[in-house]
């Protein structure tokens, strides 16, 4: 009976073991921080994870969504660039972390923006929060809402800077999983770069001098972004960027004992990813994919093309050829604006869907006048008829 039982013992602990070993074999190399996830942002694709659905606290990585938030307000109309922000008495009186901005003190939303990515700043944030939402609070309810409809399911802010709450209590908590599906909504505004890609900058017509917080903007090539965080209960925190021969990626660290191994370890996730995959250019910018009708136009037809280079990201060991489609309207109505979006452009591998970008027109289309109209209408109908 004995031997029996210490048989099932070792074949448990035998099955045990073969469970862990595939988790085990996922990190190409040790990771000290508590949690860690690499992805590559085209596809979303994750290469390497560590523990990255684990709830932990974000510090100042929690301005990834206060960043977020203005961009969208700013896409929506909602708010501009060059609004002037006048900083309340709440905000100035952020700690850690700030450009000392004065009670009063006007700044734009772009200046804040470049405060919060650059260096930061506490009183920038809780500014912009305010100048969005009314009040701090109501903005909190914002990013929650955000944050929700994102999907991510570990996240919770109580503040817009992640600095530990007045009078203790729970501050925001986060996962480096969300945290990457954060960024890679956040990259969707790639104005953002400009600010969190800077080494350094200045405010207040060169008075104030900003360094980046993230040291690997200056030291790691191609990187330009996102985002540092530190307090004593979250550790050293990054969530960064980078981009090389057209590809993308983004590492996460949360939790990490000091500032030296959070940048060495996004630094061995950074060289991992780049050497898996490989970026391949299938279209040109401007190249011609065909053309539509157009009706009530100034011409009968316009040209539809690539805005820009269209890049489809694979690992290095695929071979399969890409394939485009093409998606063209058989006709358009005018006017139509040059660069306005009129068909798709769709690239496949193997049967999968990989990248879907805009095909536009080549030139501005007006609207014609009516007997244009009406001449455009008997030609078509003589070409049909001798068709």
């Amino acid at each position: 009976m004995r031997k029996q039982w210490r048989t099932i013992v070792i074949l448990s602990l035998l099955i045990g073991l073969l469970c862990v070993q595939p988790a085990l074999a996922a990190l190409p190399f040790t990771i000290q921080s508590e949690s860690a996830l690499l992805m590559e942002v085209s596809s979303g694709e994750i290469l390497v994870d560590k523990n990255s659905k684990k709830p932990l606290p974000p510090a100042s990585i929690t301005k990834m969504m206060v960043m977020l938030l203005v961009m969208e307000a700013v896409e929506s109309g909602q708010i501009k660039l060059t609004d002037k922000v006048v900083a309340s008495p709440e905000a100035c009186r952020m700690g850690g972390s700030q450009i000392w901005l004065e009670p009063g003190e006007e700044m734009t939303v772009e200046d804040l923006m470049k405060a919060v990515g650059i260096v930061s700043a506490n009183d920038a944030s809780v500014a912009l929060a305010e100048y969005i939402s009314g009040s701090h609070e109501e903005f909190v309810k914002l990013m929650n809402k955000r944050a929700e409809e994102l999907g991510l399911e570990n996240t919770k802010y109580v503040n817009a800077t992640g600095l530990s709450p007045d009078g203790g209590g729970p501050g925001n908590v986060t996962s480096a999983y969300d945290q990457a599906i954060l960024a890679r909504e956040l990259l969707k505004h790639p104005t953002v770069l400009k600010w969190t890609g800077a080494w350094i900058d200045s405010l207040r017509g060169g008075e104030s001098f900003l360094r980046n917080t993230n040291n690997l903007v200056r030291f790691y090539e191609g990187c330009d972004g996102l985002k540092t965080g530190y307090t004593t209960e979250a550790g050293y925190c990054l969530v960064a960027t980078a981009r090389r021969n057209g590809v993308r990626l983004l590492a996460v660290v949360m939790k990490a004992p000091t500032s030296a191994v959070r940048n060495n370890e996004i630094t061995k996730l950074f060289n991992y990813g780049f050497s898996q995959f490989k970026a391949l250019k299938v279209l040109s910018k401007g190249q011609v994919l065909g053309k539509t009708k157009v009706m009530k136009g100034g011409v009968s037809e316009v040209n539809l093309v690539v805005p820009e280079d269209v890049l489809v990201v694979l690992k290095k060991d695929v071979q399969s050829t890409p394939e485009v489609l093409a998606q063209i309207p058989p006709k358009v109505r005018a006017p139509i604006a040059e660069g306005e979006a009129v068909g798709q452009i769709i690239v496949k591998v193997d049967g999968e869907t990989k990248v879907t970008v805009d095909l536009v027109a080549e030139q501005a289309v007006e609207e014609s006048g009516f007997f244009r109209f009406l001449w455009q209408i008997g030609k078509s109908m003589i070409e049909r008829f001798f068709r």
